[in-house]
């Protein structure tokens, strides 16, 4: 590893401290006045190891080309996790471990799949496997058939019950496409890839504590018949399996052959047919040829394999000790685990390459941290935010029932929003936190940093920032430049190594790594919001 001279060091932070005496204030490039940089010396530092010494692509490369795709329970997530505990360690941190959670549920993975349009034209078709569903009996052949659901408002049990018993005659031995295929129409406005200044600004405003609660109008009555979406879909399942269906495929509905594959949501194989969810453009090739009269035969090999042992996740963590406070903690991370149709690199490895990447960074420098600095990579985000969940609980309790280690918290930086650079910062708690980040990371506004704001809500959702926001803790959410994310690799069989832009990186890992080293150095924590005035759980 590479180390700064701690000489050089030392006679820069003297330079440092000597011009914050006789040059209090910059300015801006807009003419208003900022704060120095008081860790001027270790931030060009961090810079330099950031941008010369950069760990973060071959570090992706493992968690991608060498153990993705890692789904919660899949040996593959978990043997992407002893990597990290290895590397960290070797890179020279105080700890690293699998701390274990169990989520009940068994791993899965798809070993192979390949599918075929058999007549009355030949070809190979491009689909995903749907994760916890079984495999075929070796490779099957079918008359595909088309299922759609009646034309009407709402789905009574009635109503389902009518069609099935109208449909199941006809399904024995098949191979079924659900519903009509999706009409894909190409976009004339796509999205911008960076987010301009005018969007930042309406972000960064600081959150508000409503004076008056707003009144909330009256909830319309749910209709009593009618079934929910889920109910449809178990009962569905159960109906193709006692039909004897061979396989169910869905249409993944989205252009240029973008697939997203989830997962039942039972997580029992045994409950289901073998599913895939295919290519917009074969399901509706394939349709269009029934529809015009055509018997269409097809055929499936699907190949999956079932790992009991699974139901045991793990999230990995990996520690810098703290000198002087270090029974004090901040926390940086994102969640290892990831969706099956690719091996996850925006959704969400980069995210966890960044972070263990600030915490090398630091660790190269040889700096001595006063706080702890963890580094945590969770697993079951996917499934619902699951691990970082547990281990909030395990460690630190919440506002209402609060854990020893609950006072000794002192923020928590996620990454999860794909390979575009760190832009702005969201913390929970009060405005005074969101100036102490925005004063932290000033200094790298040439990496188009633009501050941070606060947020008094403590809704789970988004990522596992919010696992901490909920608990009444400062959880620090990162907004990121779109890039391609949600429009081409979020969740999709795009998801892979060569979708990062390695520039941009680099630049999150060096923001990320100043604003850790600020909290783990100051003499207080974060601010946080009093007890007394702790939002409700939303």
């Amino acid at each position: 590893m590479n180390k700064i001279n701690l000489r050089k060091l030392a006679g820069g932070l003297l330079l440092a401290g000597l011009l914050l005496q006789t040059a209090p204030v910059a300015l801006a490039q807009n003419g208003s006045a900022k704060p120095a940089d008081k860790n001027a010396a270790i931030n060009a530092a961090i810079r330099k190891e950031a941008m010369d010494n950069s760990q973060i692509k071959k570090t992706l490369h493992y968690f991608t080309d060498v153990y993705g795709p890692r789904l919660t329970g899949s040996p593959k997530l978990k043997a992407a996790g002893e990597w990290a505990v290895k590397q960290m360690k070797e890179w020279g941190f105080d700890k690293a471990e699998m701390e274990p959670w169990n989520w009940g549920n068994p791993g899965w993975e798809n070993d192979r799949a390949s599918g075929f349009l058999v007549s009355p034209v030949k070809d190979s078709l491009v689909f995903e496997v749907l994760a916890w569903t079984p495999s075929t009996n070796g490779a099957v052949t079918g008359d595909a058939v088309r299922l759609e659901f009646p034309n009407v408002q709402v789905i009574t049990q009635d109503v389902l019950d009518k069609f099935f018993a109208e449909q199941k005659a006809n399904l024995a031995g098949k191979i079924v496409l659900f519903g009509a295929p999706r009409d894909v129409n190409v976009n004339f406005d796509e999205p911008a890839k960076r987010l301009d200044d005018s969007t930042l600004a309406a972000r960064l405003a600081p959150a508000q504590r409503p004076s008056v609660p707003p009144v909330q109008p009256p909830r319309p009555q749910p209709d009593p018949n009618r079934l929910s979406f889920g109910q449809i879909n178990r009962q569905m399942d159960a109906f193709l399996k006692e039909a004897g269906v061979l396989v169910r495929i869905n249409d993944a509905g989205r252009p240029h052959g973008q697939i997203r594959a989830f997962g039942n949501s039972t997580y029992d194989p045994t409950a289901v047919v073998p599913t895939v969810v295919m290519r917009n453009e074969d399901y509706g090739r394939i349709w269009r040829l029934m529809q015009n009269g055509n018997n269409v035969k097809l055929e499936f090999d699907i190949r999956n394999s079932i790992y009991p042992e699974g139901a045991t996740a793990y999230n990995v963590i990996g520690e810098i000790a703290g000198t002087d406070k270090t029974d004090e903690v901040i926390m940086l991370g994102g969640h290892l685990d990831a969706w099956h149709s690719a091996t996850g690199a925006t959704d969400n490895g980069i995210g966890c390459s960044v972070m263990m990447e600030a915490a090398r960074i630091l660790k190269a420098l040889d700096v001595k941290p006063r706080r702890t600095i963890r580094v945590a990579l969770w697993s079951g985000e996917e499934q619902g935010l699951l691990g970082s969940q547990a281990y909030v609980e395990k460690h630190f309790g919440s506002a209402e029932n609060p854990k020893p280690a609950y006072s000794k918290f002192g923020g928590y930086f996620n990454i999860d929003s794909g390979t575009g650079r760190a832009r702005a910062m969201t913390v929970f708690g009060p405005p005074e936190a969101a100036s102490i980040l925005r004063d932290a990371v000033a200094p790298f506004s040439d990496l188009k940093i633009a501050g941070a704001n606060n947020t008094l809500s403590r809704r789970l959702g988004g990522s596992d920032h919010t696992s901490f926001n909920q608990a009444g803790l400062p959880g620090i959410g990162v907004l990121q430049d779109p890039i391609e994310y949600f429009t081409h690799t979020w969740h999709t069989n795009l998801d892979t190594y060569e979708r990062i832009v390695d520039e941009d990186v680099k630049a999150s890992a060096a923001v990320i790594a100043a604003a850790v080293y600020e909290l783990a150095m100051r003499d207080e924590l974060l601010p946080r919001v009093p007890a007394g005035e702790m939002p409700a759980l939303d």
